[in-house]
């Protein structure tokens, strides 16, 4: 059988508490959106009920430490497909078993989230070390990713702390949400964009007056420290992969 639900953390939740509740052997669970049904397989849709997912967690929380509760979450923001499932059958096999289960390494599930997890985590690294923010006109620094993986949420205390004097946008341009500190708290927002507008780098006419000098000071303080008798490509790359030098002003060299 085939469990669909709706992509959320509370749905995934939710379809662990009705296997409990009906018990209906070996099952699959899927996403709605990648879900394609077939002629002879039968399948459940799954109805995301907020007290039955929160039964869950608080069971989850009894039976993991806090590292492996992390491991859980990260997974899910991973987005790949395969991983729902897998995080259905863990929470399963934790629930069946005593405590400590999620340290049997031969078990396919606990494999499986610890991998999605350390992709998650060093994504989140790479974010908060090369997130670069542009000054608006109006004073608010702003700055859009768009990561292999749904970070945001993990991001959000780095900034809010390492930059708690200043308002400042971090704007998923793939996932379409963003969040907004505006000194106080961490907002989710979404951004509604002018056809036309460049959403990852605003015309110059919405930037600080300043914004410009400073990125050219910035580009010539990295021109002026590169060594190149030290130029190492390949040890570079390793460390700072291609994919993430669009955030980075001392890639944008003119």
């Amino acid at each position: 059988m085939t469990y669909i639900f709706d992509g959320s953390m509370p749905g995934l939740l939710t379809s662990v508490f009705e296997w409990f509740e009906r018990k209906p052997g070996k099952v699959v669970v899927k996403s709605s959106d990648i879900f394609q049904p077939e002629a002879f397989a039968e399948s459940f849709t799954v109805e995301t009920n907020a007290a039955k997912a929160d039964r869950v967690w608080a069971g989850l929380q009894k039976k993991l430490k806090k590292d492996w509760l992390r491991k859980f979450y990260c997974s899910y923001l991973s987005e790949i497909p395969e991983s729902y499932n897998h995080l259905f059958q863990f929470a399963c096999y934790v629930f069946e078993n005593q405590i400590g289960a999620e340290s049997n390494y031969g078990n396919e599930n606990v494999i499986a989230l610890s991998k999605y997890a350390k992709s998650v985590e060093r994504e989140k690294h790479r974010m908060e070390a090369f997130i670069r923010f542009q000054k608006t006109g109006d004073g608010m620094f702003y700055a859009t990713i768009d990561p292999d993986f749904n970070v945001l949420p993990l991001i959000s205390n780095h900034f809010k702390n390492r930059y708690a004097d200043q308002q400042w946008i971090i704007y998923d341009l793939k996932r379409k949400y963003g969040l907004h500190y505006n000194l106080n708290t961490v907002d989710e927002i979404t951004i509604k964009f002018t056809n036309g507008v460049n959403k990852a780098n605003p015309a110059s006419v919405l930037m600080d007056e300043k914004e410009e000098l400073y990125a050219n000071l910035w580009k010539d303080y990295f021109k002026s420290a590169n060594i190149v008798a030290r130029k190492n490509t390949k040890l570079h790359v390793q460390h700072v992969p291609k994919r993430y030098w669009k955030y980075l002003t001392e890639k944008q060299l003119s």
